[in-house]
C-alpha cells in the first residue's frame, strides 16, 4: 500500500533530524521517495521556533496501526517524549500518516494508541504538509471526495506558506 508520511522538527538540529529520520524510514517503507525540505512558521502554537518539514512516500505491507507503531518508535529514537510536550508545540520529530492508499477511515483507539484518522484530519489546512505531498504526488486527491489536493493547497491563505530550502 502506498503510504505518505509528513515529517517535521523544530527542536535541536532539525534539518539533520529530519534527514536521519528519512534514513530510518527507509527500513519501514519500500521504494521510499522524499520531497524537498521546507522551512515553516508554526501554525497553531505560534510562540515556538520555525519547523523543518517534508514528506516521504513509499510502499508499506502492513496495516495502518502497525505503521503508526513503527513511526512512534522512530520518533522516540530521536528523543520525542509525548508525555512531556505541549500539544502542537515544540518537538524533536513528528511523523504523521497523511495518506494510506485510498483509505478514508477513523480507526478506533487501541489499548496503547488513540484513534487514527486517515487521511490526516488536519491535512487540508496545512500547506507545510500539502506542498511536499504534492511534490511527490502532483495529482493526489482526497480519498472519498476526489477533490485534488492541489486545489485545496491553492485555496489556503498565503500566510500559511512554506519556503523550500536547499540542503
Amino acid at each position: 500500500m502506498l503510504a505518505v508520511l509528513g515529517l517535521g522538527s523544530n527542536l535541536g538540529d532539525s534539518r539533520r533530524i529530519v534527514l536521519d529520520a528519512i534514513t530510518a524510514l527507509e527500513q519501514v517503507l519500500a521504494e521510499l521517495r522524499r520531497a524537498s525540505l521546507y522551512e515553516t512558521d508554526p501554525l497553531y502554537v505560534t510562540d515556538q521556533g520555525r519547523f523543518i518539514n517534508t514528506a516521504v512516500a513509499g510502499l508499506y505491507g502492513g496495516k495502518p496501526r502497525e505503521l503508526l507503531s513503527r513511526i512512534h518508535e522512530i520518533e522516540a529514537s530521536f528523543g520525542r517524549d509525548r508525555s512531556r510536550e505541549r500539544r502542537m508545540g515544540e518537538r524533536t520529530l513528528d511523523i504523521d500518516i497523511l495518506l494510506f492508499g485510498e483509505l478514508n477511515a477513523v480507526l478506533p483507539a487501541s489499548a496503547n494508541e488513540p484513534c487514527l484518522e486517515i487521511p490526516h484530519p488536519r491535512l487540508k489546512e496545512r500547506r507545510f504538509a500539502l506542498q511536499p505531498l504534492l511534490e511527490l504526488l502532483p495529482d493526489a486527491a482526497e480519498p472519498g471526495t476526489g477533490i485534488p489536493y492541489r486545489r485545496i493547497c491553492e485555496a489556503l491563505p498565503l500566510s500559511f506558506c512554506s519556503q523550500k530550502i536547499t540542503l
